[in-house]
């Protein structure tokens, strides 16, 4: 058996504008892209890859997956996220294991960051 059998191995969002969601991401993350034509991104974040679609809608907040990427940085991150665009959904919060916040990239997506380290 791979080690890729049964996992997940690529995700994908809308984006209503791919040039922005680059920008985005790129500015928050560091995450860098590879462009297959006009309607289509497939970004690398130095594990996983995936990729934005062009759409002309997102589906409403608070549906769907969420997908939630580690940070050491909470605050940091969240910063970031408000300079490039993004927009805080949720501000941040415990749970058992650690804090987190909630945000929405500028198509709509809805994803969180979330950290395991005290305040």
């Amino acid at each position: 058996m791979s080690e890729h059998e049964c996992r997940i191995d690529y995700l994908e969002f809308p984006a209503v504008d791919l040039e922005a969601i680059k920008r985005f991401y790129r500015q928050v993350f560091g995450w860098t892209f590879t462009d297959y034509g006009p309607d289509y991104s497939s970004f690398h974040d130095g594990r996983i890859s995936g990729g934005f679609w062009k759409s002309s809608a997102v589906a409403a907040a608070g549906t769907g997956v969420l997908v939630v990427i580690y940070s050491a940085k909470l605050q940091s991150v969240l910063d970031a996220v408000v300079s490039a665009g993004g927009t805080v959904t949720r501000e941040p919060f415990e749970f058992p294991g650690g804090r987190r916040f909630e945000f929405s990239d500028p198509s709509g997506n809805r994803l969180a960051v979330w950290t395991d380290l005290p305040g």
